[in-house]
């Protein structure tokens, strides 16, 4: 396994990383749809599009002691569960002082919501891991996900937009209604897709300064690829549609069957003809899409706020040089631009990962460096 780790700031620095983008769910290999069937369904079917919003359980949550709210933000949380795909998940009271120590993450006199934004065609039980590992630390998590009929849609994913500034109003909200305690927000995105959310709701907190100061850190998993290239887009719509078929879920050093398996053997596993003609229709489809100018305007207006408009928080971004989806190079590059222009950079490149799995492969080391960053986090801004 190939790990390193570094920070990028005026005086401190640690080894190289690398980057991933887009993620997604997975299908079984009898579900696997035609690519042209898929792009003629998910481009035509707009007028059923609210149809595949999940049905949300109202109350998905407990709780917690002495946990108190408003009645107006009551029936937005509400309203929220009912029409849009985020959904909270308290943390239960207070972690005892013996296992704050083993967790890695001090005492915050905060209160701290994590914002898990969604891999695309994530569904909301694929986060369960991740809002368990922070429920488990004390803090609450906001879950997001968006679906490939959300993006490839006759609005081109405006009404995405509409569900992400519905999350960025929720947020706020939270984070106004205190309740006696101070109340911050950490950010962890998965692939491009999450990645590009979050810049979104920078975008809807612009006018907000009270706001953005209160967000402490963003975690970037396998994402961080600021350039528009068809190719990477194209990766991963087919990765999120062909899920565990996709060859971008497996490694070089997979093991499969009890032995380690090179590329032939896991060559033989996939469906290439499938997966290359739908990489062949996306990559046509994303080299029109990209370039309509109302799209390619909105695109660069979020990522000119992930380059050049992010709050003063500390950023981690977990990698792999094994992801198949996003360039690690080109998160590296990012990286390496976000220190120029002052920030607090961490990172680890995981090595042989596939594309959002670091935390599946990896789960201790996953676990380790995440602690350290959240301590780094709430010390920065003297909270512990």
């Amino acid at each position: 396994m190939a790990a390193s780790s570094y920070i990028l700031h005026s005086s401190y620095r640690r080894p190289p990383t690398s980057l991933p983008l887009f993620h997604l769910p997975r299908l079984s290999r009898q579900s696997v749809p035609s690519p042209h069937r898929f792009l003629s369904l998910s481009l035509l079917s707009h007028s059923h599009h609210s149809s595949k919003f999940p049905s949300l359980n109202p109350f998905p949550f407990s709780a917690p002691p002495n946990f108190s709210i408003s009645g107006t933000h009551l029936n937005r949380l509400l309203l929220g569960f009912q029409n849009s795909s985020f959904r909270w998940n308290f943390a239960h009271g207070t972690i005892p002082v013996d296992q704050r120590n083993s967790i890695g993450v001090r005492h915050t006199d905060s209160e701290v919501a994590v914002v898990i934004l969604g891999w695309l065609g994530a569904k909301q039980n694929h986060l369960r891991r991740y809002v368990e590992m922070y429920n488990a630390r004390g803090f609450h998590a906001v879950t997001f996900v968006a679906s490939v009929i959300d993006v490839l849609s006759f609005d081109l994913g405006r009404k995405l937009e509409e569900r992400v500034r519905s999350l960025a109003d929720e947020l706020a909200a939270w984070l106004s209604d205190q309740g006696g305690r101070d109340r911050v927000l950490i950010f962890h995105t998965f692939s491009n897709t999450g990645w590009l959310a979050y810049g979104a709701i920078l975008d809807n907190m612009k006018d907000r300064q009270d706001l953005l100061e209160k967000i402490k850190g963003c975690v970037v998993d396998s994402g961080g690829d600021p350039d528009i290239d068809p190719k990477v887009w194209a990766a991963g719509f087919t990765t999120a549609l062909l899920k565990k078929s996709s060859s971008a879920t497996y490694s070089s050093t997979e093991t499969v069957g009890g032995t380690q398996s090179n590329e032939s053997q896991i060559e033989e596993k996939k469906p290439f003809s499938v997966e290359t003609l739908m990489l062949g229709a996306f990559e046509k489809l994303f080299s029109f899409l990209l370039n309509l100018p109302d799209v390619n305007r909105r695109l660069r207006k979020i990522i000119s706020i992930l380059s050049r408009g992010q709050p003063p928080c500390p950023q981690l971004y977990l990698y792999s040089t094994g992801d198949k989806v996003i360039p690690f190079r080109r998160v590296e590059s990012f990286m390496e631009e976000q220190g120029k222009y002052g920030k607090h950079v961490f990172s680890f490149d995981f090595g042989s990962s596939p594309h959002v799995d670091h935390y599946r492969t990896f789960p201790d080391l996953y676990a380790s460096q995440l602690d350290n960053f959240l301590t780094e986090c709430l010390s920065i801004v003297g909270k512990l």
